[in-house]
C-alpha cells in the first residue's frame, strides 16, 4: 500500500517522459552515427570527431542548460492556466536562446586554435579542425531548436520534439553516407561529411518543430505572431537568473566528461577512441535519466503552480524510484555485454587497423564495467536536479555540482591516469566518485526544501 503511491504514478510518468527520452537520444543517435560511418574509415578519423566533438559538448550544454529554464516558467503558467505568463516565458527565452547560439558559435569558432596547444595527436587534430568548423555552425539553429522544445515539454506537449528529432535523424544518415563515402555523385569527404549532415538536420529538426506546434491548438497562439524584440527586463532577468546557473550546473558535468576526452588524448589516439566509445554507449543510458528529470520539472512545475506540495514531493519520489530501477537494468546490461559493445564501433575485417582495433576494444570493455557501476547516482543526480529546477531552485545546486565534478571527480581523474597505472581506468574512476557526490548531495537538497515548502504551506 505504502509503495502503491509511488507505483501508480509510472504511467503517466513513463508516458511523459519516453518522448523526451526518444528526442534526446535523438541527439545523442547524430553523434553515433557519426562515429559509427566515421569508424570505418579509422581510429584517427574517429578520435578527431571526438575531439571535435568536445568542444560542442561544451558548448551544447551551456545552451541546452540555460533553455531549461524556459520549461518549469511554462509548466507553471500551464498549471495555473495564465496564457500571457506562460507565452511570455516562451518568447523571452526564444530571444535569449537565439543570441547564446550566435554567441557559443562565436566561442568556439575562436577556440579552435587550442586544440594545437593541448598535447593531441598531430594527426587527429589535423583531421579535427574543418569539422569542427561547420559543426560549430549547427549550434545556431540547435539552441533555436531547444527554445522550441522546452517550451514544448513544459506544456506537456512531449511528443513532438521526439517527431522533429527522427526527421533530423534520418536527413543525418542520408546525408552522412552521401557525403562521408563518396556516393550518388558526391565528393567523398570524410569527417567533414560527417559535419555537412549535422548542419543540415539541424536546420531541418528547428524548422519542422515550429511547423508541428503551429498546427497544434494548445501551442498555436504562443508560436505564431511572436513579437520577438518586444521584451520586458524583469522577465529578461528572471529568465536569465534560472538559465544562467542551470546552464552552470550542465557545463561543470559536460566538462568533467570533456576533460575526460582531453585526458585520453594525452594516453594515447587509442584510449582516446576507447574512452569515445564508452562515452557514446553511457550517453545512450544518461539520455533516458535525462527524459525522467525533465518529466520531474514538468509535474514538480505543475504542481508548484497549483500550490499542491505534498503532491509535488510524491510525485518527484515516484519518479526518482522509476529511474533508479531502469538505472540498475543498465547496468546490468553494461556488466553483460562490457566485451560485445565496443566492437560495433570498430571494423575487424581492417588488417592495417586490427592491432589499433583490438586495443581500443580492451580499453572500451575495461571503462564500460566502471560505467555500470555509475549508471545509479548518474541517474539519481540528474533526475533529483531536473525536481529542483522545477522547483525554480537552482543556486545552491550550481554549488553542489561544481564541489562534486571539480573538487572531487576531476582531481582524482587527473591522478589517477597521469601518475597511476589505472590509466584511462582512472579517468572514469573519478567520473563515478563525482557522480555520487552530487547524487548524494543534491537528493540531501530536494528532501530538505520539499519538507520545508510543506511545512510552511
Amino acid at each position: 500500500m505504502f509503495l502503491s503511491q509511488y507505483t501508480k504514478e509510472f504511467k503517466y510518468n513513463i508516458s511523459l517522459a519516453t518522448p523526451v527520452i526518444l528526442g534526446m537520444l535523438g541527439h545523442t543517435v547524430v553523434a553515433l552515427v557519426d562515429n559509427i560511418m566515421v569508424g570505418q574509415l579509422g581510429t584517427a578519423e574517429l578520435a578527431a570527431v571526438s575531439l571535435g566533438n568536445s568542444f560542442m559538448f561544451i558548448a551544447m550544454s551551456l545552451g541546452i542548460g540555460f533553455s531549461t529554464a524556459i520549461t518549469p516558467l511554462v509548466a507553471e503558467a500551464d498549471g495555473e492556466g495564465n496564457f500571457e505568463k506562460g507565452k511570455s516565458s516562451f518568447k523571452h527565452g526564444l530571444f535569449l536562446c537565439m543570441v547564446l547560439g550566435i554567441a557559443l558559435f562565436l566561442l568556439v569558432f575562436v577556440a579552435k586554435p587550442l586544440m594545437y596547444v593541448m598535447n593531441q595527436p598531430q594527426e587527429v587534430v589535423d583531421l579535427a579542425m574543418p569539422y569542427l568548423t561547420l559543426v560549430a555552425v549547427s549550434l545556431i539553429p540547435l539552441i533555436i531548436f531547444q527554445a522550441f522544445k522546452q517550451f514544448s515539454d513544459g506544456l506537456s506537449m512531449t511528443r513532438y520534439p521526439m517527431y522533429a528529432t527522427v526527421v533530423a535523424n534520418i536527413v543525418n544518415i542520408v546525408l552522412n553516407y552521401i557525403f562521408i563515402f563518396g556516393k550518388f555523385g558526391a565528393p567523398e569527404l570524410g569527417v567533414v561529411g560527417a559535419a555537412i549532415g549535422t548542419l543540415a538536420s539541424r536546420v531541418i529538426m528547428v524548422a519542422y518543430l515550429w511547423y508541428i506546434l503551429s498546427q497544434k491548438t494548445k501551442s498555436r497562439a504562443f508560436v505564431l505572431n511572436i513579437k520577438l524584440f518586444t521584451l520586458r527586463k524583469t522577465m529578461l532577468k528572471k529568465l536569465m537568473g534560472l538559465g544562467f546557473p542551470s546552464a552552470l550546473q550542465m557545463f561543470f558535468e559536460v566538462a568533467i566528461f570533456t576533460a575526460a576526452i582531453w585526458l585520453s588524448g594525452i594516453l594515447g589516439k587509442n584510449p582516446q577512441a576507447a574512452n569515445q566509445i564508452a562515452l557514446n554507449l553511457s550517453s545512450m543510458t544518461f539520455m533516458v535519466a535525462m527524459g525522467f528529470g525533465v518529466a520531474a520539472m514538468i509535474r514538480v512545475g505543475n504542481q508548484k503552480g497549483l500550490v499542491r506540495f505534498r503532491e509535488l514531493r510524491r510525485i518527484a519520489f515516484s519518479i526518482f524510484l522509476l529511474s533508479t530501477l531502469l538505472a540498475i537494468v543498465f547496468a546490468i546490461f553494461f556488466l553483460l555485454f562490457n566485451d560485445i559493445l565496443p566492437k560495433l564501433y570498430l571494423d575487424y575485417d581492417n588488417m592495417e587497423e586490427f592491432q589499433d582495433n583490438f586495443q581500443v576494444a580492451a580499453i572500451a570493455a575495461k571503462l564500460l564495467l566502471i560505467a555500470a557501476i555509475f549508471q545509479i547516482s548518474d541517474t539519481l543526480q540528474v533526475v533529483v536536479l531536473g525536481a529542483l529546477r522545477g522547483m525554480q531552485d537552482v543556486k545552491i545546486p550550481t554549488v553542489i555540482t561544481f564541489v562534486a565534478y571539480w573538487l572531487v571527480g576531476f582531481p582524482i581523474s587527473f591522478y589517477l591516469s597521469m601518475y597511476t597505472e589505472y590509466k584511462s581506468s582512472g579517468i572514469w574512476i573519478g567520473l563515478l566518485a563525482g557522480l555520487t557526490v552530487s547524487a548524494v548531495l543534491l537528493f540531501i537538497r530536494f528532501n530538505y526544501l520539499s519538507k520545508k515548502m510543506i511545512e510552511n504551506s
